[in-house]
């Protein structure tokens, strides 16, 4: 890709954007609004760099032809200095304006319905979910963001089989979208007499949630169970009927939902789930007509994929999609995560620039 000359093309959607963010009658159509106004946003950064660059690249013109023309050796030498400082300067900036000519997903705005679940390891297992749901719920706090359980299936050992968090705030999904795979812990655990090692996984399911008007949601698609609440061990936890099963006809998601007293509180949940989950299978068709390029990126996002490792006895996590290590583990856990989050980013747009070339 001719970099100067998608810039220039930049240039020259930004003309076309003022001239529509001008007209008065854009705002009566409110998504279209909302997508110009977006683009207008993303390609007013575009253009600033552009015309950093710009100053860099006439900057080193004008400091070579100074070195060429002048015959002050004071001058030339004040030359090559800016010279240098320059040509240091070009390439980090080419970078930026490489992945900033990405154009921002609008799913990165959303907020999401996290499901993380147990998978291999029993006891361990559950308590490694625990584990990633604080982690995740420590991040949320460090960015400002609410969170609020939809559902929870605690063991008895204090761990989780299954917890669904959603998690609201500013670029939520943009965030966090790359966690979704096969998270593996290695450690030992603390029920260990012996000090074995052990190896656990639990899932991490990202999914964008919908609005009602994205997802439309027909009656007859869906089948409404209520039964009573249960908990750990099967003992009842309230008297009513206040439990609700929701059974997505055409495509067979079911979701139940029983951690309010009220039915229809619950109901209310679990359409919010349901709704994620319709949005993340359109989302999944759509991206698996591009899967060779999502593939490049940070992987397939299969859930069966195994992402990351967290090795306790080294105070490691790896990412294996990236192959990016850090230690401090403790405070990784304790949601001091950007470090890993913005390699993720960063690596997918650098392969999404790719893509564009």
């Amino acid at each position: 890709m001719d970099l100067i000359k998608k810039l220039d093309e930049c240039e020259q959607r930004l003309k076309e954007l003022n001239e529509q963010v001008l007209d008065p009658n854009l705002v009566k159509d409110q998504k279209k609004y909302k997508d110009v106004m977006r683009e207008h946003g993303h390609m007013s950064d575009v253009c600033a760099l552009y015309d950093e660059y710009k100053k860099v690249l006439q900057g080193i013109k004008d400091a070579t032809e100074m070195i060429t023309m002048e015959d002050d050796q004071e001058m030339k030498e004040m030359a090559r200095e800016e010279l240098r400082a320059l040509e240091e300067q070009l390439p980090q900036l080419e970078d930026q304006i490489k992945l900033k000519l990405i154009p921002p997903d609008p799913l990165d705005e959303k907020n999401i319905i996290l499901e993380i679940r147990s998978a291999a390891g029993g006891d361990e297992a559950s308590l490694f979910v625990r584990d990633l749901w604080e982690m995740y719920c420590h991040l949320a706090e460090r960015k400002g963001w609410k969170t609020e359980v939809m559902e929870q299936q605690e063991t008895e050992v204090g761990g989780f089989n299954k917890i669904v968090t959603s998690i609201s705030g500013k670029f939520v999904y943009g965030s966090i979208r790359w966690e979704s795979g096969v998270h593996r812990v290695q450690r030992v655990p603390a029920t260990e007499s012996q000090g074995r090692l052990q190896t656990s996984t639990a899932t991490v399911a990202v999914l964008p949630e919908a609005e009602e008007t994205e997802i439309e949601i027909k009656p007859g698609d869906v089948r409404i169970d209520v039964m009573r609440a249960g908990g750990p061990g099967g003992q009842c936890v309230n008297t009513t009927d206040s439990a609700v099963r929701l059974t997505h006809i055409p495509t067979g998601l079911v979701v139940i939902q029983q951690d309010e007293k009220s039915q229809i509180k619950n109901k209310e949940k679990a359409f919010r789930v349901l709704r994620a989950r319709l949005f993340d299978l359109e989302e999944s068709k759509k991206q698996a007509e591009r899967a060779a390029a999502r593939q490049g990126m940070v992987g397939s996002g299969a859930r069966s994929e195994k992402i990351r490792t967290y090795n306790y006895p080294q105070d490691r996590v790896t990412d294996h999609r990236i192959n990016f290590s850090q230690h401090n583990l403790p405070g990784f856990m304790a949601g001091d995560m950007d470090d890993m989050l913005d390699a993720l980013n960063v690596y997918a747009k650098e392969e999404q620039f790719k893509e564009l070339g």
